[in-house]
C-alpha cells in the first residue's frame, strides 16, 4: 500500500513517539554522509519529552504507519522526514504545505551534503540566507540557513 493518495495527515500524539523515532532513524541512516551520533533510546527520548512537547507535530500516515513527519517551533521547521521507502510522492510538499500555510516567514536549516532536500525547499521557494562550518549543530556538517518569506 504505497499510495500517497492513501495517505492522511493528522496531529501528533504522545503514543507516536517511538513510530516517530524509528522513522526519523530510517531517514537519518539512508544518508551515507550523516554520522550516526545517537541511539535509538537516546531518538525515542528526543521525540518524546523535546519535538512532541515542545513543538506542533504532524504526522503523515498510511494506514496506521507513519510514512512521514514535520515539526514547526515558531517561525522555523524543527524536523521534517520521511520514510526512505516513501520520498518522492508529494507526502513532503503535502506536509510542509499544510504546516507552513499560514507562516509568513518560515526558516530551517538543512545540510548542504543534502542535495534532495536542498531542491525540495528552493522549489518551495526557500532562500539561502547564510552557510554554515557544521560548528553550530551536533552533527559537525556544513549546513545552511533557508528562510521563505511571503
Amino acid at each position: 500500500m504505497n499510495d500517497p493518495a492513501k495517505v492522511t495527515l493528522r496531529p501528533a500524539t504522545g503514543s507516536d513517539a517511538a513510530a516517530i523515532a524509528r522513522l526519523m532513524r530510517a531517514a537519518l541512516g539512508s544518508f551515507d554522509w550523516m554520522p550516526v551520533i545517537h541511539t535509538p533510546d537516546e531518538d525515542f527520548s528526543f521525540i518524546r519529552d523535546i519535538v512532541l512537547p515542545r513543538q506542533q507535530v504532524t504526522v503523515a500516515e498510511a494506514g496506521e504507519t507513519i510514512v512521514g513527519f514535520i515539526a514547526i517551533s515558531g517561525d522555523w521547521v524543527e524536523q521534517l522526514y520521511l520514510d526512505p521507502a516513501w520520498t518522492g510522492r508529494g507526502i513532503g510538499n503535502r506536509l510542509l504545505i499544510d504546516a507552513t500555510a499560514a507562516m509568513p516567514v518560515v526558516k530551517l536549516h538543512c545540510f548542504q551534503a543534502n542535495s534532495g532536500a536542498r531542491r525540495f525547499y528552493e522549489r518551495h521557494g526557500f532562500r539561502v540566507e547564510a552557510f554554515g562550518d557544521g560548528t553550530s549543530n551536533e552533527e559537525g556538517l556544513p549546513d545552511i540557513l533557508y528562510v521563505r518569506k511571503r
